[in-house]
């Protein structure tokens, strides 16, 4: 029996929301909907579970927190609700944590901008990756970055205003009814089959790896090292900036017991304003949590754009590379490789939990597939700036720093930072 929660503003959409958990209900006799009402006014409803002012007396921020948000402008009631429906939906999960019979195994939203919004930050706050997460909304098919970040939120287009009634509209509510429902008995079976013991890969190690184009034959090298000799489960990131934060995000909510994190290039694009950047967090959660980790500096030689006439002006002499028609990627400098290694040490050096867990390890052959000699990115100058900033920032720091003459995509390179891992993992001679 699922239980699915629909978290909407009932005082703008409740006959749309309840049209939907009639969908819900018509696919899924069964399931156990509870509708969260995070809407500005309260909505008297006997569907209505958690209605608005249990949201705003009983979850809100603070007792001084205003409940009467009638006079608030929408940004701030938008703001308010957001940390009210978290409060109560953090509560609701962490309980079904420890019930079994109260868990909870899918989410669902529908609405506008400000609806997306709220019902987004929500999900992201207290959800974990895998869990069951949609919103139907009009703002479903523009750039949807802002709202999806790092997590699995899925995205459904209204196509028309979810406002009143018409046959198209009941359609795609029906269409994300189904969706949702399906989700949430894929998920419950699952946890279902996790607590029986038969889970799939349940037991394994698990470890993330960060990979790129230019980076793709050394990653598929330890990932068939690890698979096949150790029965290690991995865990692949697309280092696109979300691939970054999404592996940050499974290391701290404990779904990653180790990461070789073979491609930083995502740090590129933070210091250089590239388009796949990571943010500022990057390589923090797994030297907090103490796990066994394996830093190199794969594709640390380029920063990406889009197609060639969006790199900015500041950038168009400098040496570009269009890796495909959408594209482009630019060649760091000695200085700018000199910053990204100064990024990487002071975060090893700030943020280390366990510094015999942690290995820095330098593929001074080239760290890309362009980036070897007679390569289109090759510059010595540039790497050795990379090179022996780490070197020298890391001197006496407790952090080894492993320096090896090949390429990053030299097999034996690759075989050999899997073995650092799996050595600090405890699993070396099994």
């Amino acid at each position: 029996m699922p239980r699915i929660i629909i978290l909407g503003t009932c005082d703008t959409k409740l006959p749309e929301l309840l049209s939907l958990r009639s969908h819900i209900t018509t696919q899924s006799p069964s399931a156990k909907i509870t509708l969260v009402d995070a809407g500005r006014s309260p909505i008297k409803h006997q569907l209505i579970d958690i209605p608005q002012d249990t949201l705003t007396s009983t979850y809100a921020p603070s007792p001084n927190s205003p409940q009467d948000l009638s006079s608030l402008p929408r940004g701030e009631v938008i703001h308010h609700m957001i940390t009210c429906a978290t409060n109560w939906l953090r509560e609701a999960y962490e309980y079904g944590l420890k019930d079994p019979s109260a868990a909870l195994h899918g989410i669902i939203a529908a609405g506008g901008t400000g609806n997306t919004a709220l019902a987004s930050a929500v999900m992201r706050a207290v959800l974990p990756i895998g869990f069951p997460k949609l919103i139907v909304s009009t703002n479903a098919s523009a750039d949807v970055s802002h709202v999806v970040g790092e997590t699995d939120v899925c995205m459904m287009p209204s196509i028309v205003d979810i406002a009143g009634s018409n046959e198209l509209l009941e359609r795609i509510l029906g269409n994300a009814a189904g969706a949702v429902v399906g989700m949430a008995g894929a998920y419950e079976a699952a946890l279902n089959d996790e607590d029986g013991g038969g889970g799939k890969g349940k037991g394994k190690k698990r470890v993330g790896l960060s990979m790129f184009g230019v980076t793709t034959p050394a990653v598929d090298r330890i990932r068939m090292f690890l698979e096949r000799n150790y029965g290690i489960e991995c865990f692949v990131f697309h280092q696109t900036g979300a691939g970054g934060k999404a592996m940050e995000r499974l290391v701290e909510e404990g779904g990653l017991d180790a990461v070789l994190d073979v491609t930083t290039t995502e740090l590129c694009d933070h210091l250089c304003g590239g388009v796949m950047d990571s943010g500022p967090r990057r390589l923090e959660a797994a030297l907090k949590a103490g796990i066994p980790y394996v830093i190199s500096c794969g594709a640390l030689d380029m920063c990406n754009f889009g197609p060639k006439e969006t790199v900015p002006e500041r950038y168009r002499g400098r040496k570009l590379f269009e890796h495909n028609p959408t594209v482009t990627l630019m060649r760091t400098s000695v200085e700018e490789s000199r910053a990204i290694a100064e990024f990487i040490v002071e975060k090893v050096k700030t943020h280390t939990k366990r510094k015999d867990l942690v290995k820095v390890v330098l593929p001074l052959g080239g760290v890309s597939m362009i980036a070897v000699p007679d390569g289109p990115f090759y510059d010595a100058e540039a790497d050795d700036a990379l090179f022996s900033t780490l070197r020298d920032g890391l001197k006496d720091s407790g952090v080894e720093v492993v320096e090896d003459p090949r390429a990053v995509n030299d097999e034996g390179f690759a075989v050999d930072a899997a073995k650092m891992l799996v050595a600090m993992m405890g699993l070396w001679g099994l």
